[in-house]
């Protein structure tokens, strides 16, 4: 069981104070956190691809740079890439450069984004959305195929044998879908055998198990193993040593940012008491001690079968202290009894 970290970059007002701090700032307090991570034991970090003045990270690929050969272990991943609106050569090329920069730990989590400022900005049609994923996507694995490369789609100019440089270290270089939880989702990443990511922000994660199976029935069908196939989350959440000071310490933020892209959205009115249900055991939110954390994680693992857990953190702005105590905690005190538990419970499914 993988267990790791994943952010936006955020650069919300503060809610305490209303200062807004710069995206320089924001950003290398994010190198600061992925380093931490690395160093308390952490599997993978991952950071979104954003286009708005609220997010600070608009090139992952180059954040996650900076923070390559300041670690050793961690693996760097895109989360997402907005594959719709990107070139396929230059994520793969980017992707490529980072794992040769951190000696073979780069990964790409391919989505369409749940935001749309990307398209108008480089020039793409918001009609083309779907079409330019599937499009992009096949792309992107003919370049990890292949040093070479022909290439003729309806929306990128056709070239003929040309090489993709530089070559990764990794063969393939991984590539994650990721997805809200659409079923059609689940069947396209299980048909090519590429690792999936649920993103997980609402209601019960347990809904999820079905489009989990679905998933592997997909694979299965396609002629893959479905057992050797990661499927990973991506749920908000917060830790602090106490449950009431991780409930008390990450509720302004979160309730500051649902309601914000709520309005957006046309979304209702988000309460101290939907994030209270929502922090239940039950719920999608991952805020507590780091015992009640490791139990909600575990069971996730039991009973919707993710074999990476990510845990988005923070949402919104936060004093970066808090995080990198957050940080601390889930490297330290969660990812420890999430592996002791499942290690134990997959040895004994096995030897049943």
């Amino acid at each position: 069981m993988e267990i790791g970290i994943s952010t936006f970059v955020e650069t919300s007002p503060d809610v305490q104070t209303g200062e807004v701090i710069s995206h320089a700032q924001r950003l290398r307090e994010v190198v600061e956190e992925i380093k931490l991570a690395d160093q308390v034991g952490l599997d993978v970090y991952g950071v979104g691809e954003h286009h708005r003045k609220d997010y600070a990270a608009s090139a992952p690929a180059v954040v996650l740079a900076a923070a390559a050969t300041q670690t050793k272990r961690i693996r760097l991943s895109s989360a997402v890439t907005v594959l719709s609106s990107d070139d396929p050569v230059r994520v793969f090329q980017d992707f490529a450069t980072l794992d040769g920069l951190s000696n073979g730990r780069a990964e790409i989590m391919a989505g369409r984004g749940s935001f749309i400022e990307s398209f108008p900005l480089f020039g793409y049609d918001l009609n083309d959305y779907n079409e330019l994923f599937d499009e992009n996507l096949e792309l992107l694995l003919a370049l990890r195929q292949s040093e070479k490369v022909s290439w003729r789609g309806g929306h990128r100019p056709a070239f003929n044998n040309l090489g993709i440089y530089p070559r990764p270290v990794q063969d393939p270089l991984p590539v994650w879908i990721a997805s809200g939880g659409t079923p059609e989702s689940a069947v396209r990443a299980g048909m090519l055998g590429l690792p999936l990511v649920l993103a997980i922000i609402g209601g019960s994660p347990f809904h999820f198990a079905p489009i989990v199976d679905l998933y592997k029935r997909a694979a299965a069908k396609a002629g893959h193993d479905p057992q050797v196939l990661p499927v990973a989350s991506h749920s908000h959440g917060f830790l602090a040593d106490t449950d009431e000071e991780a409930a008390e310490k990450f509720f302004p933020s979160t309730q500051a940012v649902m309601n914000a892209i709520g309005r957006e959205r046309g979304w209702g009115h988000y309460s101290r008491a939907t994030y209270d249900q929502a922090r239940s055991f039950e719920g999608a939110l991952y805020v507590g001690s780091p015992e009640t954390v490791a139990k909600k994680i575990i069971h996730l693992r039991k009973h919707v079968g993710v074999t990476r857990f990510f845990l988005h953190m923070p949402l919104g702005t936060m004093p970066h202290e808090e995080v990198m105590h957050g940080i601390e905690l889930l490297g330290t005190k969660v990812a420890p009894m999430v592996r002791e538990e499942i290690a134990a419970w997959e040895s004994q499914t096995a030897s049943e």
